[in-house]
């Protein structure tokens, strides 16, 4: 297995925040064996601290979460400058167009319908990240 690399040779570190074990699991799994730093949450009241403790380079986002939904945190990703420059992948089951518009124009770069492939996940990963898929 090879890790994958940011700046010097620490692995890239995702933030998932997804509320559905299952697909947290999932996700999280699959990210790890090829090379990721994941850390996930499961309901995304504590973005800020986790923010600033993880330090991600990429943030996936489901936007049906429990207490605080994926647009309040889209929106809150917003307000701050070191924030809003993470880029932020949203898989979500909601498919209508007009789901997908609110997410990009709040400041999601892709928005991703599930289910997924997870090799697409991890080529749109690679794109966000200015590394083509293989």
């Amino acid at each position: 297995m090879t890790t994958i690399e940011g700046s010097g040779s620490d692995p890239i570190r995702i933030l998932l925040i997804e509320d559905n074990e299952a697909n947290r699991r999932l996700m999280s799994d699959y990210l790890g064996y090829c090379g990721y730093e994941v850390f996930a949450l499961a309901e995304g009241t504590q973005i800020a601290e986790t923010l600033e403790q993880f330090r991600p380079q990429i943030i996936l986002l489901d936007l049906k979460l429990p207490m605080i939904d994926g647009y309040v945190l889209l929106e809150q990703l917003q307000q701050r400058d070191d924030w809003k420059q993470i880029p932020t992948i949203v898989v979500s089951a909601y498919a209508f167009q007009r789901d997908q518009q609110r997410a990009l124009d709040l400041g999601a770069r892709r928005y991703l319908v599930k289910p997924i492939r997870l090799s697409q996940l991890t080529d749109v990963i690679r794109e966000e990240l200015g590394d083509p898929p293989d």
